[in-house]
C-alpha cells in the first residue's frame, strides 16, 4: 500500500520524510548550481549541453518576468536546436507567446526529458534539476524556411507524434494560428 502523502513519479512531490526531503533537496541544489556555468560558457560559445539540445524530447520554458523572476508556467515543449537557438512551433495564446507579445522576451530553458510538468495534483518540478541556460525569445514571422527546418527536425525526434500535426503546424504558421518562436542564449 502506499503511503498516503507520497503522490508517485519522481521529484520532490514524492518524498515522505524530512530526511527524504533534504536529501533529494540537496543533490537537486549542488546540480542545479553547476550548470549555470556552463550555461554561460555555451552562450559564449562553447559546449551548452548541444549534444543534450540535438537529442532531448523537450525543452522547458518559462518566460521571466521583469523583475527576473520566472512566469508560474513550465510546461515541456517540442522543440529543435537550429543555429545555435531553440525553435518551437506553438498558438499565439501559449503563455510563452503572450509574454513575448507583452515585451517579456527573457525565459530560462531547462533541457531534457523530466515528465509533465502538470500533474493532476501539482506540478513536477523534476525538470529544475535538468542543465538550463537564460535566452533572450522572438517571434519570427514569414520565414517558410526555418518552419521546414523545423518540421524535418519533428519528423525524425517525433515520427509517431508529427503525422497528426505536420499540417496544421504548417498552415497555423501561414494563417496566423501557429508562430515560431526562437530563443537564443545569453
Amino acid at each position: 500500500m502506499r503511503h498516503p502523502r507520497r503522490r508517485g513519479g519522481p521529484g520532490i512531490g514524492h518524498l515522505t520524510s524530512r530526511r527524504e526531503f533534504l536529501i533529494a533537496g540537496a543533490g537537486a541544489l549542488a546540480a542545479a548550481a553547476a550548470w549555470p556555468l556552463s550555461s554561460r560558457a555555451a552562450a559564449a560559445g562553447s559546449s551548452l549541453p548541444e549534444a543534450l539540445l540535438e537529442t532531448s524530447p523537450f525543452v522547458y520554458i518559462s518566460p521571466l518576468l521583469a523583475d527576473g523572476r520566472e512566469s508560474t508556467c513550465h510546461g515541456e515543449v517540442w522543440f529543435a536546436w537550429l543555429d545555435g537557438a531553440v525553435v518551437i512551433n506553438t498558438a499565439p495564446t501559449t503563455w510563452k507567446s503572450r509574454a513575448l507579445a507583452a515585451g517579456h522576451d527573457e525565459a530560462r530553458i531547462w533541457v531534457g526529458d523530466h515528465g509533465r510538468w502538470k500533474k493532476m495534483l501539482g506540478h513536477n518540478e523534476a525538470f529544475r534539476a535538468a542543465p538550463h541556460f537564460d535566452a533572450r525569445g522572438v517571434s519570427v514571422k514569414g520565414d517558410e524556411p526555418l518552419l521546414d527546418r523545423l518540421l524535418a527536425a519533428y519528423e525524425r525526434k517525433y515520427p509517431d507524434e508529427i503525422g497528426s500535426w505536420r499540417d496544421r503546424m504548417r498552415e497555423g504558421y501561414r494563417n496566423g494560428d501557429r508562430l515560431l518562436l526562437r530563443y537564443t542564449p545569453v
